[in-house]
């Protein structure tokens, strides 16, 4: 199908103009005999005039024609170029259908011209799909040539829209014209919205250059997606311009009260960074201290249990040993609330470098001013997320924040049930008699309440099965084989 082709007297003849462009009447070419001398002006192959149906005048090639540009687009497109012909020609401009360019490197689908021949537009109907690259390229072509383009489809989303000067076009219900539906654009307030038009009124203010293309610096606002080249009359680019450098002048006298502020704010952090230099410098000479009396009294049997049952620690020096270049071992000290029932990592002058998983809900008092300052190595990624999140809800959090680290550690054990929403919520144990369960190397063990923190209390965790809270006061282990051992066992 084809609106346009050459006759061998008459030259170029268009089936949609009603004199054919030439002065002469349809049934001129319509089943004429001999038939009319009429050719493709794409691959030279004879033609004939035809009529659909519903009343549509067209050229179609004869038999046995060679593959033709012309020949592959399809009915919707060829339709598509004849609306936006139609709607040149409202707009006071002359169109003609599938013109070539200077040197045949572009084909115009309508070639709008000012009746005075100040100007040209090529209107493309691109209905198929197509790169942003490949399109840029077919514009700079035809702008090469001194020929502007405007590209149109009639698709709900067409990815290339807004690549090139574009619009989407739709038919509203009840309207037998195309609007355009997206790609014009006004600001209004602090942003664009979309204007509907008429295509032949869009055009016209396309043509008289009333609208030209233009890149938002501003969002444009919903249901419209962000577009990076809309058209818009040049006052909404001065209203967008005037808007950003009212922004400007606003977020520059922002910046000037603040500044002063800032600076303030600024120096009392320093201040308390200054402050809390000394009172951590405190507490680590404290925490040495502590970790020399330890050794001096061979305080050995805490360290071997966690030495023994908290998995990661081994993993932890290594980190220590090959990020931080600290050679470290776990402290005589462990067991020392100061920790908050994490694991001290003491290094080669026994001074505490690091702190392996720590209890979020012991870090207070002299235990916050310790780990306030040293590094928190975490047995996985988990635990040290939940760390932080606890100390956000907290005051003990410190100016900078805590330095944390993790370390990919051994596999779980078996996995055991959550507590109920209920006992989640309990917090920390008030049950008359207890039901303890210690979890210890990610395997849970029997407890009871205890008159003395036993060794395993100082450095692992005990929970109440019955409401599902901590159990802060002295327990100790009942058993040394894992429940759910004894229960395989039973059965």
């Amino acid at each position: 199908m084809a609106f346009r082709a050459v006759h061998a007297q008459w030259g170029t003849v268009f089936a949609h103009l009603p004199d054919l462009g030439c002065q002469r009447g349809w049934e001129a070419v319509w089943k004429t005999r001999p038939p009319a001398p009429i050719t493709c002006d794409e691959c030279h192959h004879p033609m004939y005039a035809k009529t659909s149906r519903t009343g549509l005048r067209f050229f179609a090639h004869a038999p046995d024609a060679p593959t033709c540009a012309l020949g592959l687009e399809s009915v919707a497109h060829h339709l598509l170029k004849l609306e936006l012909a139609t709607a040149a020609r409202d707009a006071g401009a002359h169109a003609e259908l599938e013109v070539p360019g200077p040197d045949g490197a572009w084909r115009a689908d309508v070639l709008a011209t000012d009746p005075a021949g100040a100007w040209k537009t090529a209107l493309e109907a691109q209905l198929a799909p197509i790169t942003g690259a490949d399109i840029t390229a077919r514009t700079e072509k035809m702008h090469a040539d001194g020929v502007t383009s405007i590209w149109f489809s009639d698709r709900p989303r067409p990815p290339w829209l807004g690549t090139v000067p574009s619009v989407r076009l739709e038919r509203p219900d009840g309207h037998k014209d195309l609007t355009v539906a997206e790609g014009l654009v006004k600001f209004s307030g602090r942003g664009w919205s979309s204007v509907p038009a008429a295509l032949p009124q869009f055009l016209t203010w396309a043509f008289a250059r009333r609208i030209v293309p233009h890149t938002p610096r501003t969002p444009l606002w919903y249901p419209q997606r962000s577009l990076d080249t809309a058209w818009t009359a040049p006052q909404y680019i001065t209203a967008e311009d005037t808007h950003l450098a009212e922004e400007e002048r606003c977020r520059r006298e922002y910046e000037t009260r603040m500044a002063p502020l800032r600076v303030a704010q600024e120096k009392k952090r320093d201040e308390i960074r200054a402050k809390n230099a000394i009172s951590r410098a405190k507490a680590l000479s404290e925490a040495a201290e502590a970790e020399q009396a330890a050794r001096t009294a061979q305080a050995r049997r805490l360290r071997e249990v966690a030495i023994r049952f908290r998995s990661g620690i081994d993993l932890a020096l290594a980190k220590l040993a090959d990020e931080h270049g600290i050679t470290a071992t776990v402290g005589f000290s462990t067991g020392d609330p100061r920790y908050a029932g994490g694991v001290p990592l003491i290094d080669e002058n026994g001074v505490p470098a690091a702190v392996f998983d720590p209890d979020p809900g012991r870090v207070r008092g002299h235990a916050f001013r310790l780990l306030a300052g040293l590094l928190l190595i975490f047995p996985s990624q988990t635990s040290q997320r939940r760390f932080e999140k606890a100390k956000k809800r907290t005051k003990y959090q410190p100016i900078d924040g805590y330095q944390t680290d993790f370390v990919d550690g051994p596999p779980p054990g078996p996995a055991r049930a959550r507590p109920r929403r209920s006992q989640a919520r309990a917090g920390t144990c008030a049950c008359s008699t207890p039901q303890l369960v210690a979890t210890i190397h990610n395997a849970e063990y029997p407890a009871e309440p205890s008159d003395q923190m036993g060794p395993g209390a100082a450095l692992f965790r005990a929970e109440c099965r019955a409401c599902g809270g901590k159990y802060e006061k002295p327990w100790r282990r009942t058993g040394n084989t894992p429940i759910n051992r004894i229960f395989r066992q039973e059965t």
